[in-house]
């Protein structure tokens, strides 16, 4: 383990790009203000014609610990990471990852169903499907060829 030399600056400088190209991209749907939260977990937001779909890193976060409201059209992620072992924090040379509340607030399209919106979680990640109402997926129509003069079915007048 080689030691390096404490520098502020550099220090400053990594926590400003962490924050400017990993906690501030804004995502689709997503409202930043008023959430008041200690960290945010990283989200994927994605779209298909069944409906939306959000994918939330929730890594040693149980499923029983986090909180989803859904007022609206505003769908609100709330939870807490614990640092495990909180009482013997003397024996951490570095803690790198956060730890605390967090809170995601987004706001959805009037193209979701809010009645059938379902959540599973597994291995760390929570997926969030939030289904298309009816009318607005897209449906398929056939077009009818035309029957030409001489056709079957068509007598010449």
């Amino acid at each position: 383990m080689s030691i390096i030399r404490y520098d502020p600056l550099r220090e400053a400088m990594q926590q400003m790009r962490h924050q400017l190209f990993h906690q501030h991209f804004e995502q689709p749907y997503e409202e930043t203000e008023g959430t008041g939260a200690g960290w945010s977990p990283l989200v994927d937001v994605f779209e298909d014609s069944e409906g939306i779909t959000l994918k939330v890193e929730l890594p040693e976060v149980n499923a029983s610990d986090v909180d989803i409201q859904l007022e609206g059209n505003a769908l609100t992620l709330r939870g807490e990471r614990k640092l495990e072992n909180a009482e013997r924090q003397e024996g951490y040379h570095r803690v790198e990852r956060s730890y605390g509340s967090f809170a995601r607030r987004f706001t959805l399209p009037t193209t979701v169903e809010t009645g059938n919106v379902t959540a599973q979680s597994r291995d760390g990640v929570l997926r969030i499907f939030l289904p298309k109402k009816a009318e607005t997926k897209p449906r398929q129509i056939k077009v009818q060829a035309d029957a030409g003069p001489g056709a079957p079915g068509k007598q010449k007048q």
